[in-house]
């Protein structure tokens, strides 16, 4: 079985917070996430990177993935858009160790 970019990580999650709060508390954080990965996609993507900043987008929390992109922002100024890739997945990579989260999709058929 090959994820799709919603991951199965928040789906139950996700069911909880519509049940909870209503569809429409759901479309306003998810149209904050499509605004980030816009971001990340925009100033971060070095041509690699659109399956992974989906996920992140997914699976991080919203503060999360605002506090990584201003550090990023620091953390990358000059660089090219491979280095600035480079921070950026790292500093999700320590967010997500730190977390527990995966950031990778699952394996299954090509």
């Amino acid at each position: 079985m090959v994820d799709s970019f919603k991951c199965y990580q928040k789906l139950e999650d996700d069911i909880l917070f519509i049940q909870k709060n209503g569809i429409s508390e759901f479309e306003k954080i998810q149209k904050q996430r499509e605004q980030l990965l816009k971001e990340m996609l925009h100033d971060y993507n070095d041509g690699r990177s659109k399956s992974y900043y989906c996920i992140v987008a997914t699976v991080l929390e919203i503060e999360e993935i605002k506090e990584a992109l201003r550090r990023a922002k620091k953390e990358s100024t000059g660089l090219d858009a491979k280095g600035k890739s480079k921070v950026l997945h790292l500093i999700f990579d320590e967010i997500a160790g730190k977390k527990g989260y995966c950031l990778k999709l699952r394996g299954g058929k090509k």
